[in-house]
């Protein structure tokens, strides 16, 4: 499925934005956590085990792939995986 360039990806759906988010997170699983246990609703740090070091990569890596900025406010509201899309598409909104 062919994603929208970065200046039209104001029309990516949560799934597409979930699409684009499982392989970065993945890089920073600890090893007795699979890809496959990455869901909207899953917590990043108590369910998929990533420190807050990781976490700060993630964001990152989240901010190179979808041209965003991560403020602090969006870091502590930062919860699950599903707070990270609803990030991502109120900043690619505006």
């Amino acid at each position: 499925m062919p994603v929208l360039s970065l200046e039209k990806n104001n029309f990516m759906t949560s799934e597409e934005i979930l699409n684009q988010l499982v392989p970065i997170i993945s890089l920073y699983l600890p090893e007795d956590v699979s890809p496959e246990a990455i869901t909207k609703e899953s917590n990043l740090t108590a369910e998929l085990n990533i420190n807050s070091a990781h976490l700060v990569d993630i964001v990152l890596d989240v901010e190179d792939e979808f041209d965003v900025a991560f403020a602090n406010a969006d870091m502590e509201q930062l919860q699950t995986v599903n707070d990270a899309i609803e990030i991502i598409q109120k900043k690619i909104k505006k």
